[in-house]
């Protein structure tokens, strides 16, 4: 059952005296009457986290805490496996105080959160019982991004159509950033239009998500904050806790232009405290938007990433998500990169909803097909956690779940089949330690070569836009980037005439196998008179 939560007040609602303090103290409690008030009749909850944003601290075995607080932060309750939050009209989690006095900045383009005034002698979190399997499954959109209302549509009818009959027994859902693009009226229509998956959806603030007119870092999150809640946070599903970060540093401390990826000092200290207080046997998935890229440090600052890292090092189990790049690609972390733990860290930098930003030609219910520059078609992800394992799986929108390979291969070759074009194959989950093997005509599977390369088909795609005479519909497609799941290999010398089938398959890192398979042939060559 649905919670109604008025939706202009983003906080849990409370019904106490309020006094100017310094500190902030209350109950976490099962609310069994679910008015979101505590009654004398309701206990308390013992052992749940409760933050500032900085600090995290246990309740008591009465449900009590108290935290210091200061202005501008927020105060929210760490959800504990075997409950849940209220959920506002659209799914949106409600677990969570913010304390603005002041309100946002009056003078921000897009309105924030309106003054708070006091906080109450009591700030009181409601919790509910729930029945939380280890075994669960959950969405995860990267990047919806829509610049107006018609890119929301596209979206709406793209992609969360499509979710609310494919969703099967997820959960709950994370949206990794860029919400809308720069545009943030649209915030509010995006949630209208999520709510009809009917999830509890969590939602990563990306760096279109921002105010720009923010002078401070602190306060580029107001309009996100007001809309969706904290952008810095944390909750436990069965035996998994997920943390949820702002990894967007605006404006960029290096030169105040633009933005940078990294963390605020007062996040850091929120991550290092609250993983204290994490068992080392759970698995822990820190949602952002900004992959924390180490190869390069003009994305995102080493010392920052460096951090993470440390803090996390005590746990074997460890998934890091992220978006941004609208490609898709599997990054793993090694001592090389500063990473400490006893095996490689993965990071699943996800896939766009959106794709390329909604370009390209319109497939037949007239929506752009939209395919990102690295030849991954758009779609969403499903993540299936077994205790504190996890298996990822990618969903092209539109296409059946088996459709996780697409091959370039000439339509004809000459005979003999001495040629230099290649068999390719983009597998859009693959990372290098995958393997991918090939066959012709039902012979023996041989092994592909892993390479870095841009998709032909992507490519011809873009140069399809700029060979026409005329302008297609829609809007031209991004140049082709790199791949970082290609495998290629040369045709056999030894085909004979005529027509030939193609056979690949490909093995993922979570033991799945996918096939493709096209058809080709061998042709006489035609001679120059």
């Amino acid at each position: 059952m649905s919670i109604n939560i008025k939706f202009l007040m983003p906080c849990v609602l409370m019904s106490a005296m309020a006094f100017s303090q310094d500190s902030v103290s209350g109950y976490v409690f099962e609310d069994n009457n679910r008015n979101q008030k505590k009654e004398n009749r309701e206990k308390g909850i013992a052992g749940v986290a409760v933050s500032n944003g900085v600090q995290v601290v246990l309740t008591d075995k009465s449900g009590r805490y108290s935290l210091p607080v200061q202005e501008n932060q927020t105060i929210f309750v760490i959800k504990p496996s075997g409950y849940q939050t209220a959920l506002n009209s659209n799914n949106l989690p409600q677990f969570y105080h913010h304390h603005k006095p002041k309100g946002s900045p009056a003078d921000f383009k897009y309105k924030g959160t309106a003054p708070t005034g006091n906080l109450p002698k009591e700030l009181n979190f409601p919790l509910y019982k729930k029945e939380e399997s280890r075994n669960f499954d959950i969405l995860v959109f990267g990047d919806p991004q829509p610049y107006t209302e018609k890119e929301l549509d596209y979206f709406k009818r793209g992609i969360v159509n499509e979710v609310k009959n494919t969703k099967k027994n997820a959960v709950l859902g994370i949206s990794l950033g860029d919400l809308v693009g720069d545009n943030l009226s649209l915030q509010k229509p995006y949630s209208d239009v999520m709510k009809e998956i009917g999830l509890p959806w969590y939602n990563v603030m990306g760096n279109h998500d921002m105010n720009y007119d923010a002078k401070e870092d602190q306060f580029s999150d107001e309009t996100f904050e007001n809309n969706f809640g904290p952008a810095n946070y944390s909750f436990n599903y069965g035996n998994v806790h997920f943390i949820i970060l702002d990894d967007i540093l605006y404006p960029d401390p290096r030169d105040g232009k633009g933005y940078w990826g990294g963390f605020r000092e007062d996040q850091l200290k929120f991550i290092e405290n609250d993983l204290k207080l994490v068992d080392k046997n759970k698995l822990i998935v820190i949602s952002f938007h900004i992959p924390l890229e180490h190869n390069n440090e003009d994305n995102f600052r080493n010392a920052d990433r460096q951090k993470l890292f440390d803090f996390l090092n005590p746990f074997e189990n460890v998934l890091l998500l992220s978006a941004h790049t609208h490609i898709q690609q599997q990054i793993f972390y090694t001592k090389k990169a500063g990473w400490n733990g006893i095996k490689d860290l993965h990071e699943y930098n996800v896939g766009t909803t959106c794709g390329d930003w909604y370009s390209g030609t319109p497939d037949d219910a007239g929506l752009p097909t939209s395919t990102m520059r690295d030849g991954t078609a758009k779609g969403y992800s499903f993540i299936s956690f077994n205790d504190n394992q996890y298996k990822v799986k990618y969903k092209t929108a539109g296409k059946p779940e088996d459709y996780q390979i697409k091959l370039y291969i000439p339509k004809v070759i000459p005979y003999p089949s001495k040629t230099s074009a290649k068999i390719l194959a983009n597998f859009f989950m693959g990372s290098k330690k995958d393997k991918v093997e090939y066959r012709i005509d039902n012979g023996t599977w041989e092994e592909m070569v892993y390479d870095e390369a841009v998709d032909p088909n992507f490519a011809l795609s873009v140069f399809k836009w700029d060979s026409t005479q005329n302008l297609f519909p829609g809007r031209r497609p991004s140049n082709p980037e790199m791949a970082k799941h290609i495998w290629t290999i040369g045709f056999p010398k030894k085909l004979t005439l005529g027509k030939h089938k193609l056979d690949v398959r490909a093995a993922d890192m979570y033991g799945n196998q996918f096939t493709a398979s096209e058809d080709f042939e061998v042709q006489n060559p035609v001679l120059i008179p």
